[in-house]
């Protein structure tokens, strides 16, 4: 199977139109990448929401109440915020899970942006507003307390790393209520395309188990369960 696709707005429709999270990681552990998934913990704030866009790696650190590298509330957080593009994922990581890192006006801004999407290595917070907008994000859930007197963005655009997953700007981040995971951009092609004939082949499966094969039957034939 060869698939082509004429820009990202049509490969990320493509994708959370017709794959999910675990087809997708399925994939990735044939090719031998099998530490592509994100912490467990990092989950949509509403189960519908998906998120489906290239990595805008967002680098944090604590400053424990005092001023910082940068010498302003917050370190380089608005300008990261600021320089999303179409279709990329603001990812922030790098300091401790007790401090909230994405909220109401930052989504505000992202979806003037036209941003995909939050995921966070820890806390959000304004969780009526950001459901009200509908802006896909994913964190650890939902605690109010302030970054700006805890913690800073001390760089954006550069390569990060999530738990046991390496992330490089660009890469694609996809995101469902069962996970989210990091499909590297050097193999985007053949993973999506894996993905797509998996599903095609789950197809088959599902509808043999309904006509009455058996699951050792099943798995014999197409390989798949």
């Amino acid at each position: 199977m060869t698939l082509n696709w004429q820009a990202d707005s049509e490969l990320f429709t493509m994708m959370k139109d017709q794959l999910f999270s675990a087809v997708l990681g399925d994939i990735l552990d044939q090719m031998g990448l099998v530490h592509q998934f994100l912490p467990a913990e990092i989950m949509p704030l509403e189960t519908s929401m998906l998120v489906a866009g290239r990595a805008m790696p967002v680098l944090l650190q604590d400053i424990g109440g005092e001023s910082g590298t940068t010498g302003k509330p917050f370190g380089l957080m608005l300008e990261a915020l600021d320089d999303l593009k179409p279709y990329e994922v603001y990812l922030a990581s790098g300091g401790s899970p007790n401090y909230a890192l994405w909220g109401e006006l930052m989504s505000t801004r992202a979806i003037k942006l036209e941003a995909a999407g939050a995921v966070l290595n820890g806390y959000s917070r304004d969780t009526d507003g950001i459901l009200e907008l509908g802006f896909p994000t994913f964190s650890y859930g939902c605690y109010a307390q302030d970054q700006a007197p805890r913690g800073e963005v001390i760089d954006f655009r550069v390569n990060i790393k999530v738990g046991s997953v390496s992330i490089q700007p660009g890469d694609i981040i996809f995101g469902d209520r069962d996970g989210v995971l990091v499909i590297p951009n050097s193999v985007e092609q053949e993973v999506i395309e894996g993905a797509i004939e998996k599903v095609q082949g789950e197809n088959l499966v599902r509808k043999a188990i309904q006509n009455g094969m058996s699951a050792c039957e099943a798995f014999e034939k197409y390989g798949i369960m």
